[in-house]
């Protein structure tokens, strides 16, 4: 009866794991701009789902539409001069930036705004020992993004959305009326956003009329 393995048996099973591994290991090795491509996508549905759940409708307030929820991409001094980005609904006065108490609160970290990084004051700038932000929304300390683009249906640096979901390209604080023909500025063909790294771009398509948004691979 056999007992052991054969020096040769050895050999022979160590070099075949050696080909699989030199197979598997490549595929398994993380792409920085794809992470990044999945984390804004998820940024995008949630900003989409914040518009969905919290309408801001009211009759007291004329420019109600204004403070619809958006996301905004940002790559100034307080970002560290790289591409981030921020989740908000903009407060009456309706100045069309985010300011502490107008960005969304990370739902995993209540004592975290949703913001890589934005102008206005020190907590929310990246550089600061008082950013109160998420540094991976800021897209070009922790993913290597060089670079963004919309365009398609939608331009400018931002998205936002209604409460049905539906896309709005544009600075909200420059409308003029909530569903005036014209001046909605609803999203009627596919809005494509573009994240670049220096070898290397991938693209979020977020779909006209359903706000659905899907990788581009």
């Amino acid at each position: 009866m056999k007992k052991a393995f054969t020096m040769l048996e050895l050999v022979f099973v160590i070099v075949v794991a050696g080909i699989l591994a030199s197979l598997i290991i490549p595929s398994t090795k993380t792409n920085p701009l794809k992470e990044a491509a999945v984390q804004l996508l998820s940024h995008i549905r949630y900003t989409q789902h914040l518009a969905m759940i919290d309408d801001k409708y009211n009759a007291n307030d004329n420019e109600w539409y204004k403070g619809r929820w958006q996301l905004i991409f940002y790559d100034g001094v307080n970002s560290n001069g790289v591409p981030s980005y921020t989740i908000f609904s903009d407060n009456p006065g309706y100045s069309g930036d985010p300011s502490s108490g107008e960005i969304a609160i990370d739902p995993q970290n209540k004592s975290r705004l949703m913001t890589g990084g934005y102008s206005g004051s020190s907590q929310l700038d990246v550089t600061s020992t008082n950013f109160i932000g998420m540094k991976s929304m800021n897209l070009g300390m922790q993913y290597g993004v060089i670079g963004y683009d919309l365009n398609g249906g939608c331009n400018g640096a931002r998205i936002s959305f209604d409460y049905l979901g539906r896309p709005i390209k544009g600075d909200l604080s420059t409308m003029t009326a909530a569903y005036k023909a014209g001046t909605q500025r609803l999203i009627v063909s596919d809005c494509n956003i573009t994240i670049n790294s220096l070898n290397d771009s991938i693209s979020i398509t977020v779909k006209a009329e359903t706000g659905y948004a899907k990788i581009n691979y």
